[in-house]
């Protein structure tokens, strides 16, 4: 017999013509948008930043718009994130940062005290990873318009020599590394957005990862073969952005994911699964096999990575399709988010 309670809870209702939060969650939804509403027009990369070639070398650009809430919560603040975010996407195509843009949108009413703490973080962030902030706008709008304040953080990156990476290179062959645990980022904001108490337990793991990397390329060269920082959507989203991207399918180990005791139990309680939820401080790599034991040992040198593990393969199809061994010894699906679990995380 049919639960009633479980037949009167529908899937996610998709609109076709007007915009949901879900739309910039990182899942699904987003995808779409992306798909077929954005790169038809624009001819947009799969990429969170470009290689764009110059004379002597190869510029990586990105840019990143940030709008969360609560603006300030444990482990980090909209400033340090919009700083560490842009920085960790130039990353993951291989890059140092070498100059960031920001841009404020402020809504009528804030509090200018606020504004003094959000760009003294912007500030301390830039020092932390040694890049200049070294242009932007100020744009202020009426209340009512915006919540407070966004910030749009854009990327100038240098290439590392010996860096070939990109979401298309995985294959058949290639060895998943996870650089640290899951979960912290976006269950800190849920706890303190909705007053859950679990403040004292977990904090944000809001971090640069351009170190990470150069240690990565400096062990593995081209045979890091693709890197995402697991952000909206999560490790889900982010393994099956790289499986659709590379053609490939990848098999994970759910028992072989890093997941903080804390957060697993706030997952439990809300009912979530830890891997479609936020990070900001850490990275998921596909990485040749014969290289994967010289790059672990590099991550685990850097105290970004001194938790990193292998946590799956990759395999050839069927293509885009990410499972995960279970605790049990079952094989489930690893969908990507459908919906939006967590407002306004980054």
């Amino acid at each position: 017999m049919t639960n009633p309670l479980l037949a009167a809870c529908p899937a996610p209702a998709r609109s076709t013509d007007r915009l949901l939060l879900g739309h910039g969650s990182g899942g699904q939804l987003m995808a779409e948008l992306l798909r077929d509403v954005i790169a038809p027009h624009l001819a947009a990369p799969i990429e969170d930043a470009a290689v764009v070639p110059f004379a002597g070398g190869e510029a990586v650009l990105s840019t990143d718009g940030f709008v969360v809430t609560p603006r300030f919560f444990p482990g980090g603040d909209i400033g340090s994130l919009a700083v560490y975010g842009t920085v960790n996407d130039l990353a993951m195509r291989g890059a140092e940062p070498v100059a960031l843009c920001l841009a404020y949108l402020l809504e009528e009413g804030l509090d200018v005290a606020e504004l003094h703490a959000v760009t003294a973080s912007v500030a301390a962030a830039a020092r932390t990873v040694g890049v200049p902030v070294v242009t932007g706008d100020t744009k202020v709008v009426g209340r009512g318009a915006a919540d407070g304040i966004y910030l749009t953080t854009t990327g100038l990156g240098r290439r590392l020599p010996g860096a070939d990476v990109s979401a298309v290179r995985g294959a058949p062959g290639d060895v998943v590394l996870l650089s640290g645990p899951i979960g912290s980022h976006g269950s800190a904001i849920l706890s303190v957005r909705e007053g859950l108490g679990f403040e004292a337990d977990i904090t944000s793991d809001s971090q640069p990862l351009h170190g990470l990397v150069a240690a990565m390329i400096a062990a593995g060269g081209p045979d890091v073969h693709a890197l995402r920082d697991p952000t909206r959507g999560g490790l889900a989203s982010a393994l099956n952005e790289l499986a659709a991207a590379s053609g490939v399918g990848i098999d994970i180990e759910e028992a072989a994911v890093p997941v903080p005791p804390a957060v697993a139990a706030a997952c439990e309680l809300l009912g979530l699964d830890v891997l479609h939820v936020a990070n900001e401080g850490c990275l998921v790599a596909l990485v040749a096999a014969g290289a994967a034991d010289r790059v672990l040992a590099a991550m685990r040198s850097r105290p970004e990575g001194a938790r990193a593990r292998v946590i799956g393969d990759v395999v050839a199809g069927p293509v885009g399709r990410v499972t995960a061994r279970t605790l049990v010894g079952s094989r489930r699906i690893v969908d990507m988010l459908v919906g939006e679990q967590l407002p306004r995380i980054c």
